[in-house]
């Protein structure tokens, strides 16, 4: 994989970031492309470094480098190593790190930003050997998040020795930060309580998963491609239609959300559950199935970026059931913003980062307060209230408000500007 390289311009600073997430991924393209965009459009030059999964470079590779050099981002793709485990990811992070440095050495970078701990790894020794300031860009508690969703085993030896090393490093992240960016408020007193640094802290901002707004636009959606959506899934006007984004595993609880929608069907017969996920249709099916549901009732498909709008624009209703945990104090789950800025009123579980509050001090939707009957019927009678009294273009203005891309960025370029001293 190579660098792609555009000519420069006259600009405030020459930064380097550095995420594990691949650009190509929908991850990268949603939370990572976006800000960057929006920075380098304020001047800043910077490079990438991203490590991406072989099959979605493939696909992908023209597209992400047209944006970059369209924005002034110089891209350097490297490749993921997926087997075996933890050893690749020890190779990763020394193939990021040899290339951190040459270009370090190379272009002379003001900051350092790093998106997550594996990035951050080598953020803390680009900073101790350079001697520049380092944004660690958290996004949420990794560590506890691998043993809160079952991949890392601590009655397992060699996952019990990774947590702990871990753990560790953690502390090494945060005390020699210079800033801190935290997905939610709920998280900022664990982060001050874990960073060792007590005598000169970094600073902590709070910059929730953001939203480019412009893309995530019912008014821009032709009627056509609504239509096409319906006529090709097999949806009437007349259907009522609950949407689920994203994938069901890990973090998900897809039982709980098909025992909602039952409940639903119950009150509204002519409700329809659309599921959109990347994620095998089949597993989705049987567990809805097992779970009495219609299989006419549920449809399940697909979509890349682009077409989510259009699609997503079929639905009534919304819903997102997170399994709630200790480390998801800190998560901001970038569906919530996508959804309401389409004015989709949503139904998550609580106990989510900060997203109880904005619910329900925003009046975009409904947090339902357990998993059971008489909670399921109470907030699809909430939600459907809500849906009557209170209009899409309302829903849309609180997103634009709370998760839009342009605030995102305008925090962002107000730490950059506190670490540069620009300010």
């Amino acid at each position: 994989m190579r660098g792609y390289k555009i000519q420069p311009f006259c600009v405030k600073a020459k930064h380097l970031y550095i995420s594990y997430d691949g650009m190509t991924d929908p991850l990268g393209q949603s939370q990572v492309l976006p800000y960057l965009c929006g920075l380098a459009s304020n001047g800043y030059s910077i490079h990438l470094i991203s490590a991406e999964k072989p099959e979605n470079f493939k696909i992908l590779e023209k597209d992400i480098s047209s944006i970059c050099n369209a924005n002034n981002i110089i891209w350097h793709p490297l490749p993921y190593t997926k087997k075996p485990p933890v050893l690749s990811t020890i190779l990763d992070i020394y193939k990021i790190h040899q290339l951190a440095r040459k270009l370090q050495k190379q272009y002379h970078f003001s900051l350092i930003h790093c998106r997550s701990y594996i990035s951050g790894l080598v953020g803390i020794k680009i900073k101790k050997e350079f001697s520049i300031p380092f944004l660690f860009d958290m996004r949420g508690l990794w560590v506890d998040e691998k043993v809160d969703g079952n991949i890392w085993n601590l009655k397992n030896p060699l996952y019990r020795y990774i947590y702990n090393y871990f753990k560790g490093r953690e502390k090494d992240l945060f005390g020699n930060a210079d800033a801190i960016i935290s997905l939610t408020n709920k998280a900022c007193p664990v982060i001050k309580g874990l960073n060792p640094n007590t005598t000169n802290p970094p600073m902590i901002q709070v910059i929730p998963c953001c939203v480019d707004t412009d893309h995530f636009n019912p008014a821009l959606i032709l009627a056509s491609a609504a239509d096409n959506w319906r006529k090709k899934l097999g949806l009437k006007t007349s259907d009522f239609i609950l949407a689920y984004l994203g994938s069901f595993s890990t973090w998900y609880l897809p039982l709980e959300m098909i025992a909602f929608f039952k409940r639903l069907s119950l009150i509204k017969p002519e409700s329809k559950f659309l599921v959109i996920t990347h994620e095998s249709p089949e597993l989705f099916r049987t567990m809805a199935t097992t779970y009495g549901v219609d299989s006419n009732k549920l449809i399940i498909t697909k979509a890349n970026r682009p077409e989510l709008p259009a699609l997503l624009s079929l639905a009534d209703i919304s819903i997102s059931f997170i399994k709630p945990a200790y480390s998801k104090i800190a998560s901001s789950p970038t569906k919530i913003g996508e959804l309401l800025s389409m004015g989709i009123p949503v139904v998550c579980n609580k106990g989510i980062g900060d997203t109880d509050e904005i619910i329900l001090i925003s009046g975009t939707g409904v947090i339902c307060s357990s998993n059971d009957d008489e909670a399921y019927d109470q907030s699809i009678h909430q939600i459907l209230k809500l849906k009557t009294n209170t209009s899409p273009e309302k829903i849309r203005e609180k997103a634009i408000e709370l998760f839009s891309l342009k605030k995102g960025v305008s925090h962002y370029l107000s730490v950059y500007k506190k670490l540069l001293h620009q300010e």
